[in-house]
């Protein structure tokens, strides 16, 4: 308990320190322009010798200097990743799907034909998986089945990011592990501490509820916090337990579920070590969170809830693709705001002045062009029709949304930690050079939006047979009306 007390006061202590130094740095870099003009000018006006005005130029300069080394970040790395390559025992085509439901008492021959429907307009192939425990007929839906599937998705991809990195789990400072439906007790957190013995003052967090955004969610908090903990390593953890979530009613809003989400899981680890860029993949440029939740109607369009008869289910409204384009925009333009040059942003002012104000309804506002500083995108891929009206709305080509239509339809929509799946496609096709900015980018249930933005900083080659593509990645792209 002591020493317990001890660390959380040295955190206490530096988190303090760094927060004094930042405010002390900001109000000189504020201060010291008008404090050096006026001086200037007495100088002048008093006939003060030449080398006043030397000292006070050498001030400036301290100041530029101040500035530049005190509210300059620390550089966060992300070194490798890794992702689940679910067994191919655990492989749904459709027909065994659709087999399965109609012997399961709980679906009516509506509910099937719904759900056969979803499947062949999803944009998912006869590849994607689902845990053992809803192989069952009836599903296992019940705890011991959904700890099983935890272990199943999380300790392989721990164990394969440890192999990649060369690390062990007792140089882990940060554990951050993100699964929206599914908090045992303990914690999950507390599982993976528990399996791989890591140290007793690790930082753990456990993060739920958090949607399709969780992933990117849990990188902009692991950024927080190792801007706080220096020489720190963390590693983030996304899934989602499907066997707790599956769905037993008749709504067809709660149907969606069972036939769109699909078995994976992802390890990301990252560090702000100096000795880290030696082996790093990227650089974390920026991370930016935006949320929704004060509009009921982006609260209510993706919701946990019971049916009629008390069955638990999520159920997805037909004005999600509306809301999620809404919370899209407000997050892009703050993002757009920080990262596009200047010709994209003062053509979108234009736009939008000559649509208020000179009442030119025959020109809409100009959408800047994110393509002028982001190379790769990973978009959020609950279904086909989700990410062609993203990849619309920010002016992409089948080219830029391919990873997201890939990933959908060999793996389906794995919930936050599709995005990575999406970036090791891009990584298994080698198109990510060094220089290259990637764009993530997770909408979840809320409605909020995160956006992550990585720089790749070393050539990346012969991923393909190390990750989930391995066996398949040249079989895509497959043909734009297939996905």
């Amino acid at each position: 308990m002591e020493a317990t007390s001890k660390l959380n006061h040295v955190s206490i202590l530096t988190l303090l320190s760094i927060h004094l130094l930042l405010k002390l740095s900001h109000f000189l870099w504020l201060s010291i322009i008008p404090l050096a003009t006026s001086f200037e000018a007495i100088l002048l006006l008093q006939n003060y010798e030449p080398m006043f005005h030397f000292l006070l130029l050498c001030c400036i300069l301290l100041s530029f200097i101040l500035k530049h080394f005190l509210l300059k970040p620390l550089p966060i790395y992300l070194i490798d990743f890794s992702c689940l390559k679910p067994p191919n025992y655990c492989r749904v085509p459709f027909s065994t799907f659709i087999e399965n439901a109609s012997l399961f008492e709980c679906f009516d021959n509506e509910s099937i034909s719904f759900m056969e429907k979803v499947l062949h307009s999803s944009g998912l192939s006869e590849q994607t998986c689902l845990p053992p425990s809803l192989h069952y007929i009836p599903p296992k839906t019940h705890y011991s089945e959904s700890i099983k599937e935890l272990h199943m998705v999380i300790f392989p991809i721990m164990e394969d990011l440890f192999a990649k990195t060369k690390i062990s789990p007792f140089d882990i400072d940060i554990l951050i592990l993100n699964c929206s439906g599914f908090c045992p007790s303990p914690s999950l957190t507390s599982i993976v501490i528990n399996k791989f013995a890591m140290r007793s003052d690790i930082k753990s967090y456990n993060v739920s509820g958090m949607g399709c955004s969780a992933s990117a969610l849990c990188i902009d908090l692991a950024q927080n916090l190792l801007r706080v903990h220096k020489n720190s390593n963390a590693i983030v953890l996304s899934t989602e337990v499907l066997s707790n979530g599956w769905y037993s009613g008749k709504e067809k809003s709660k149907l969606l579920i069972n036939c769109l989400f699909r078995m994976g899981s992802a390890a990301i680890l990252l560090s702000n070590k100096k000795e880290a860029r030696k082996n790093a993949k990227y650089l974390l440029l920026r991370t930016l969170r935006t949320l929704r939740a004060f509009d009921d109607k982006a609260y209510f369009c993706a919701i946990r809830e019971e049916d009629s008869d008390g069955k638990l289910g999520v159920t997805l409204k037909r004005d999600i693709i509306d809301v999620t384009g809404e919370t899209l925009r407000s997050n892009i333009s703050i993002l757009g705001s920080k990262i596009l040059p200047i010709s994209e942003k003062f053509r979108h002012v234009v736009s939008v002045i000559k649509k208020r104000f000179m009442f030119m309804k025959c020109e809409g506002i100009y959408v800047p062009d994110f393509k002028t500083v982001i190379q790769h995108f990973c978009l959020p891929c609950p279904g086909k029709g989700v990410i062609r009206e993203v990849g619309k709305g920010l002016r992409l080509g089948e080219r830029d949304i391919e990873a997201a239509l890939m990933t959908l339809h060999r793996f389906g929509n794995q919930s936050s930690s599709s995005l990575w799946y999406e970036l090791a496609y891009l990584e298994a096709k080698e198109k990510v050079k060094k220089g290259d900015n990637i764009l993530q980018l997770g909408i979840g249930s809320g409605t909020k939006c995160c956006s992550v933005v990585l720089k790749c900083i070393r050539p990346i080659l012969g991923e393909y047979e190390k990750g989930p593509w391995g066996d398949c990645i040249h079989q895509y792209p497959i043909l734009a009306s297939t996905a």
